[in-house]
């Protein structure tokens, strides 16, 4: 499958509401429609920047409203409850995120030399974990583990991203598409080693991350050979 395909079949599975509700070429008929997904997309963003600056608690209405610069009015015009942002800023970032990787994961198979395929996919998600999408994620995910109310919507999209990415991931590496285990062994084994990389930064220097990455690059090209060899082998 070729690449634009395939980032197209991803995020359009992925499409946060606000996207989906625009005409194909993203621009609203009518200029109150788009200036009405123009606000709605400032005010995630707000969101966003409030989550990774403060925290889950920080992200109220309030502060989202003051980080972007508009009245509570207006806030609530579009986003009612606080669990109503809420919602939007987890398909954001996770559409944002799949995204970002996309985008930097095909523009390196592009430029590819000898890299094998999985180091240049290793490399791709480790730069999508260090940005400001993926922050607040991990905010999220912290604090769904004690929030109830935040736990229903977040752990919902969380499988769904986590369902798509994986078997997606097939038609970008076709050699894996008989050995499903692997695969989903190799992207449980990225997600968890570099989220578990990313929260030892601050205490690990550059060296031990770096090895870890590189380990973790490592770890997957054997998989990736062990499932060549063995669908080589049962053909």
């Amino acid at each position: 499958m070729k690449a634009e395909a395939l980032q197209d079949r991803m995020l359009n599975a992925l499409m946060p509401e606000l996207h989906a509700r625009l005409p194909e070429n993203g621009v609203p008929e009518k200029w109150q429609k788009r200036k009405s997904a123009m606000m709605r997309e400032r005010l995630v963003s707000g969101a966003i920047d409030c989550l990774v600056e403060s925290g889950y608690p920080g992200l109220t209405t309030a502060a989202v409203a003051s980080a972007s610069e508009v009245s509570r009015g207006t806030m609530h015009h579009h986003f009612q409850t606080r669990m109503e942002l809420v919602s939007a800023v987890v398909d954001q970032v996770v559409y944002h995120r799949m995204r970002t990787f996309l985008a930097d994961y095909f523009d390196a198979v592009s430029r590819r030399t000898d890299e094998p395929m999985i180091e240049l996919a290793c490399d791709a998600h480790w730069r999508s974990v260090q940005t400001q999408d993926y922050a607040a994620w991990l905010e999220l995910a912290v604090a769904a583990r004690t929030d109830a109310e935040l736990a229903a919507i977040f752990e919902p999209a969380a499988r769904r991203y986590d369902a798509i990415w994986a078997s997606e991931m097939i038609e970008a590496f076709p050699q894996w598409r008989e050995d499903w285990d692997n695969l989903k062994l190799a992207h449980d084994f990225t997600s968890a080693m570099h989220a578990g990389m990313l929260l030892h930064k601050p205490i690990f220097d550059d060296t031990r991350i770096d090895r870890l990455r590189r380990f973790a690059a490592r770890t997957m090209q054997k998989l990736s050979e062990d499932a060549a060899g063995a669908s080589t082998s049962s053909a």
